[in-house]
């Protein structure tokens, strides 16, 4: 049986329906306003609220906003004499279950409330098994059911209780990070520090004095002695995000501190031994920055004793969706909120450039921007619904806004054209189109392949080649 909150501000009608609730078995609370909805709803859990429409000063949509914010779960069933078809509409937009119009018969309100009360018990069943399955998919906060996210989870098990060094692959939002915590949370060290040090975000002048710290009066406005990261991640792990990035002075240093793991500040003359075992990640190619000397080969081999590749989210699709869910419950997805079949094909045909980073991103949006409980493809973005957006110039000037105006859309397509000058402005060359931009050479790539364009450049020649022959 079930446990079910009344509110109406009749008291003739409240009992009415307590007794004839409390005679087929089920537990009744009853409520003559919002006031005492608020305090049923903080003492008790319900199954299903049915509600007046019009409750004196308020309103019943304000209770089923409520109950939806309080017991998601909770399925609501309104009930008036009053009702018009756009609060109809409203109502069932909020996650109302059902309407009731007044007069109505006592078989047919039972009838509502127990389909209310079996998709209760759907929504609650599916929820079980989805993290039954989530708890086979999931591996310290990752998830990949793929063959290749199962293998990576195996080899962190396996070398995470060791103190060996560990170099992380991947492409930009694949999870290196993740991967990192992982291993130190699977670790000896799980009670210790982990640090994390995004080496490209330093600069140049200040990355060794934030490693390694630095002694007073080394150099101009170093008033006081400093301990570095070294010393912050003392008993835990540093995790050196972007080691790629490191300037070649500081990679002598850091190669000395795993060799002999011990440091020394900047303006030190005392080397002081460190417990800290060692993980680094990066998108570049180490062994290609090696030949062309921009990293040093014994720092390399030194890092990449055990060597992690993450697989970018394109070279394991079947992963999208499990992710799509562990995402709606991390950004507090409606119950039964889910993507329809168009949405889930195409996120299954993207490639996803920003890889699971870009798919969280999605994912938030979409929750934000859905008007019910499916997820259409409307609330994608251009380039995952495989639209080119169009770039209106008038609305730089005193333009009016259009309706239906997509400023997302606008500003992609603007984007997109910034891109296409630069490029033809730098001649095709693309580190000195990022220079024009103002941007880096990773943000560039990443926005070229968000828009697809290096692919339209491919097929362009492709079709020039055969029109040509």
């Amino acid at each position: 049986m079930a446990t079910v909150l009344i509110v109406d501000d009749e008291t003739s009608m409240r009992e009415m329906l307590r007794i004839l609730l409390e005679r087929k078995g089920h537990t009744v609370h009853c409520a003559a306003g919002i006031e005492g909805v608020e305090t049923a709803l903080a003492e008790q859990e319900f199954d299903v609220a049915i509600t007046d429409l019009r409750l004196g000063q308020t309103s019943g949509l304000d209770v089923l906003r409520l109950v939806k914010e309080r017991q998601p779960t909770c399925e609501v069933v309104m009930i008036t004499a009053f009702a018009t078809a756009e609060t109809a509409v409203e109502a069932m937009k909020l996650g109302a279950f059902d309407y009731l119009f007044k007069p109505f018969k006592t078989d047919e309100l039972l009838v509502v409330l127990d389909r209310a009360l079996e998709k209760r018990a759907l929504v609650q069943e599916n929820q079980s098994l989805r993290r039954r399955l989530r708890e086979r998919h999931e591996y310290a906060d990752m998830v990949g059911k793929s063959r290749a996210m199962q293998e990576l989870f195996a080899l962190i098990e396996k070398i995470a209780p060791t103190r060996v060094t560990v170099l992380v692959l991947g492409e930009s939002g694949v999870g290196k990070e993740l991967v990192a915590r992982a291993i130190h949370q699977k670790s000896l060290r799980a009670d210790g520090p982990f640090v994390v040090v995004n080496c490209g975000a330093i600069p140049e002048g200040l990355i060794e004095s934030e490693l390694f710290g630095h002694e007073k009066g080394a150099f101009t406005g170093a008033s006081h002695s400093k301990r570095g990261l070294f010393d912050a991640a003392h008993g835990g792990t540093l995790f050196l995000d972007e080691v790629g990035e490191l300037p070649l002075h500081v990679q002598v240093k850091l190669l000395r501190a795993l060799q002999q793991r011990t440091i020394r500040s900047v303006g030190g003359v005392q080397d002081r031994e460190v417990d800290v075992r060692i993980v680094a990640a990066t998108n570049r190619d180490l062994e290609q920055e090696v030949r062309e000397g921009r990293f040093r080969e014994d720092l390399y081999y030194r890092l990449n004793v055990i060597g992690l590749r993450v697989p970018p989210l394109r070279e394991r699709k079947e992963d999208i969706l499990p992710l799509v869910e562990h995402f709606m419950e991390r950004h507090g997805a409606r119950p039964g909120m889910r993507l329809s079949r168009e949405a889930q094909k195409l996120l299954l045909e993207y490639e996803f450039p920003g890889n699971v980073r870009e798919l969280e991103n999605l994912v938030e949006r979409a929750i934000t921007l859905a008007d019910g409980d499916e997820i259409g493809p409307d609330v994608f973005p251009p380039e995952v619904r495989r639209v080119r957006p169009s770039f209106d110039e008038s609305l730089l000037e005193d333009a009016p806004i259009p309706p239906g105006f997509d400023l997302q859309a606008w500003l992609d397509a603007f984007e997109r054209r910034m891109l296409e000058r630069a490029l033809e402005q730098a001649g095709g060359v693309k580190v000195e189109a990022a220079r024009l931009l103002g941007i880096s050479f990773r943000s560039f790539r990443y926005r070229l392949a968000k828009y697809r364009m290096e692919e339209e450049k491919a097929a362009e020649a492709k079709d020039e080649r055969a029109t040509g022959s």
